[in-house]
C-alpha cells in the first residue's frame, strides 16, 4: 500500500493461500482468557483432529501452534547432516533445516530424492500444486531415512490422498505436517499439528512445553474440525470458484501453471509488468522472484473484488500496463 498510495482502497490481498471464507467463530467461553489452557481441552482437540485426519491413535498426533512453528523444531528432533527437497515449494522448509547447520538440496524429480537423512515433500505442492501419490511416498520412505510431507492444502483433497495414516504406524519415519488456519480462513488462531510415531510426537510435546495452545485457539479448532457437513460444502464451493478463478485467468491471456483450490498458479511472459498492474489496481498476488514468468492469486472474498479483479485483468489483457 506504500508503494501503491494511489491504488483504490481497500486492497484485495490474494497473496496468500488462505480461503477467503473463514470458519464462522464460535462464542468462545470468556473464561478461557482468564486461565490456562487445560489438559482435557488439548486431548479433547487432538482426538478430533485424529479422527479428522485418519489417525487412529492419539498419541501420534500433537497440537502445535501453527505449521510454522512445527517445521522450524524439525531440525531438533530429526537431527541431520543432510536434507532434500522436492521443490521449488514453500521456502521456509530450506530456510529452517539451514539454519540448523544441514546441507540443503533442491531435487526437482520424484525419482531423483533419495539417499538423505530427511527427504521433505509438500503435498500438494504450493505453489503448483503438484501431488505424489501413494506409491512414490512409500518408495521416499524407504529409500531416506526421514520423510517429511507438509499437507498444509490436504484438507479439500479425498481422505486417502493424506499420507498421515501411514505417519502414525509403528515405526514410522514419517512426519506429516497439518494446517488449520488455511482451509479453516482463521490463520491467526494458530494452530497446526504434527503425525509421527509415538516416540517422534513425545519428542515434540517436550520441545513445545506446557500451554503451547491457547484455550481460544483450543475450543475453536475443537468445534471446527469437528464440522464434517462445513468442510464438505466448502470443498463444493471451493472447486466452483477455483474454476471461475481458471477461467478468468486464462480469458485474460494467462496460462495455467497449477494450483490448488485455494489458489491458482499461472504463468505469463509479462508476469512482473502483470503484478505491478495488478497492484496498481489495489489487487495483491504473489509472485516469484526465482521465476519472474509466474504469478499466484488467491480466491477474491466478495463478489465486488472478483468484479474489481476481472476489470483490472481486463485492463490488463489490453496491455495499458503502468
Amino acid at each position: 500500500m506504500q508503494a501503491f498510495p494511489h491504488a483504490p482502497r481497500p486492497f484485495i490481498d490474494l497473496s496468500t493461500g488462505i480461503n477467503p471464507h473463514a470458519y464462522p467463530m464460535p462464542d468462545v467461553p470468556g473464561a478461557m482468557f482468564e486461565r490456562l489452557p487445560q489438559r482435557q481441552d488439548t486431548e479433547s482437540l487432538e482426538s478430533v483432529a485424529a479422527q479428522t485426519f485418519g489417525v487412529a491413535r492419539p498419541e501420534c498426533l500433537v497440537a502445535v501452534p501453527g505449521t510454522q512453528a512445527l517445521l522450524q523444531r524439525l531440525p531438533e528432533i530429526v537431527p541431520c547432516q543432510t536434507v532434500g527437497i522436492l521443490g521449488p515449494t514453500y521456502t521456509g522448509h530450506a530456510e529452517a533445516w539451514v539454519n540448523s547447520g544441514a546441507r540443503v538440496t533442491q531435487i526437482e524429480h520424484v525419482r531423483d530424492l533419495h539417499g538423505f537423512d530427511v527427504a521433505v515433500v509438500v503435498n500438494p505442492n504450493n505453489p503448483d500444486g503438484r501431488l505424489v501419490v501413494y506409491p512414490d511416498l512409500h518408495t521416499l520412505r524407504q529409500r531416506n531415512q526421514h520423510l517429511v510431507v507438509d499437507e498444509a492444502f490436504m484438507d479439500f483433497l479425498p481422505a486417502d490422498a493424506s499420507f498421515a495414516t501411514q505417519a502414525s504406524a509403528p515405526g514410522s519415519n514419517v512426519i506429516v505436517l497439518r494446517s488449520f488456519g488455511k482451509a479453516y480462513g482463521l490463520a491467526g488462531v494458530r494452530l497446526g499439528f504434527g503425525v509421527a510415531a509415538p516416540e517422534t510426537i513425545a519428542a515434540l510435546r517436550r520441545s513445545f512445553g506446557d500451554w503451547a495452545i491457547s484455550g481460544p485457539a483450543q475450543f475453536i479448532g475443537t468445534i471446527a474440525l469437528a464440522d464434517k457437513a462445513w468442510r464438505q460444502d466448502m470443498a463444493e464451493r471451493l472447486v466452483v470458484e477455483s474454476q471461475r478463478l481458471l477461467l478468468l485467468l486464462q480469458t485474460s491471456g494467462w496460462t495455467d501453471a497449477g494450483g490448488t483450490t485455494l489458489f491458482r498458479l499461472a504463468r505469463h511472459s509479462e508476469a512482473s509488468r502483470w503484478f505491478e498492474h495488478l497492484a496498481s489496481q489495489g489487487i495483491l498476488t504473489r509472485p516469484f522472484a526465482e521465476n519472474p514468468t509466474l504469478l499466484r492469486f488467491g480466491l477474491p472474498k466478495l463478489e465486488t473484488q472478483w468484479q474489481r479483479l476481472a476489470s483490472a485483468l481486463s485492463t490488463g489483457a489490453g496491455h495499458t500496463f503502468p
